[in-house]
């Protein structure tokens, strides 16, 4: 059974530590959707790995890893992240493929997001600058470059020209030699020719071969370009049905959904967060939680769990369970705020609502749980956490809807509870490859 694994919060849920440890149930990790803005951390040994383009299942030998046609793709950063990972004593060679769909980031992107985000003045998005939106655009407005133009020097002359001209244009204070940027992918594509595959095709023949795939998300749900909290959102569909477009598969290739959140709710850039902490409490989480950016470095503005915003997660992504991250991040709190619905004006909100306005003005409703103080940190058995954690996540999974198929006590790979039961009863045959 194929299984695909997204973020049901606002991203940074810890996407890479459980794709990582699933790997090596599954013959190939897919990545359908954004770019490098994404950091997936994962922690072998003690050794830190920040995946931003290559599928967090490249750290386990023989695993196929491929990216999809949904992607946008910074070639200098995935040969960045490829050259990285051979220093780090990981061999990528004829197991990381790249589909030649994927639209690619060039120079004058990066610039153009820049501008963009400079105009918006006070209404920026605050995005990673790195050239993803306007990579996007290019590609809805055709006249993107995919990977698959490298190997038609005349057509790629012409686009490049154009595009580059129309970027000269609109950056006034500097002046970009399209020849050279032409030049530099001619050398691109010479690298990048043998990871170049037919992704959906190539996932169809593996299905038909009995092969398994497991499929990774990045960003979380309300970043979605068309289900997230607009226009404070990604450019790509973060959510289920990016699994689809973003690889050229259908449906039915998508077994079961496993949505990962956070024990409590972080969001980076603009945008309203209903639970958002910022006195001591906020620090607190932050700090406990090492909540930075791993590809920037920003601070995570940090709240409690909000389970209105995850109850929509399970809604839009069809979600069978969950995966619950950093729950040793709440270890020594006396209490812990669940944010079981939102109050805007005389209203009482049990749905997250669709108007970004009405969320910015929603104030959200608690209920109270008592915290623990026997630290969770590392703890790899269910009945071994203290009882009010338990019971912590039991409320969770009561007002989310969806029970936690596995919890995360700690960066390693190992510091995490696999809770058999729920994975073979929410995902079918599933107990076969625990």
């Amino acid at each position: 059974m194929n299984l695909a694994v997204l973020g049901a919060q606002w991203g940074d849920e810890g996407k890479g530590k459980i794709v990582d440890l699933l790997t090596p149930r599954f013959d190939i990790v897919a990545r359908y959707q954004g770019g490098h803005n994404a950091g997936h951390t994962v922690y072998v040994n003690g050794t830190k790995f920040v995946l931003r383009l290559i599928p967090s299942g490249i750290l386990h030998a023989g695993i196929v890893c491929v990216i999809g046609n949904g992607l946008v793709v910074d070639p200098q950063a995935l040969f960045a992240e490829v050259d990285e990972l051979a220093r780090g004593g990981i061999d990528v060679t004829s197991r990381l493929f790249v589909s030649d769909k994927a639209h690619l980031i060039l120079p004058y992107h990066r610039d153009l997001d820049l501008l963009s985000e400079a105009r918006r003045g006070e209404r920026k998005i605050g995005t990673t600058s790195r050239g993803i939106g306007p990579a996007y655009e290019d590609k809805i407005g055709r006249r993107g470059i995919r990977v698959g133009d490298l190997a038609d020097r005349k057509a790629l002359e012409q686009n490049v020209r154009d595009n580059v001209l129309a970027r000269n244009r609109l950056v006034h204070d500097s002046t970009m030699n399209w020849q050279s940027v032409l030049d530099q992918l001619v050398l691109i594509g010479q690298r990048l020719q043998p990871m170049v595959r037919d992704v959906s095709l190539m996932l169809a023949e593996a299905q038909r071969a009995g092969k398994t795939i497991l499929f990774e998300g990045a960003q979380g749900t309300l970043l979605d370009i068309d289900h997230g909290t607009y226009p404070y959102v990604t450019s790509s569909n973060a959510s289920i049905g990016g699994v689809c477009t973003g690889l050229g598969v259908g449906p039915r290739a998508i077994g079961a959904v496993m949505g990962v959140v956070k024990a409590y709710t972080t969001r980076v850039g603009e945008g309203p967060l209903p639970t958002e902490l910022t006195g001591d409490m906020g620090n607190r989480l932050r700090d406990s939680g090492n909540e930075y950016g791993a590809v920037t470095g920003r601070p995570r503005r940090c709240g409690w769990y909000d389970a209105v915003a995850v109850r929509y997660g399970v809604r839009i992504n069809g979600l069978d369970a969950l995966a619950l991250t950093k729950l040793d991040v709440l270890d020594g709190l006396e209490h812990i705020e669940i944010c079981t619905a939102y109050r805007c004006g005389s209203k009482t909100l049990t749905e997250f609502p669709s108007d970004i306005t009405q969320l910015a003005a929603c104030q959200p409703v608690y209920e109270r749980i008592p915290g623990w103080s026997t630290p969770t940190k590392g703890v790899r058995r269910f009945a071994e956490l203290p009882e009010n954690a338990r019971r912590y996540i039991a409320r969770l999974e009561q007002v989310s809807g969806v029970p936690a198929a596995l919890v995360s006590t700690g960066s390693e790979r190992d510091d995490t509870i696999l809770r058999e039961d729920v994975l073979a009863s929410k995902i079918a045959d599933f107990r076969l490859k625990i």
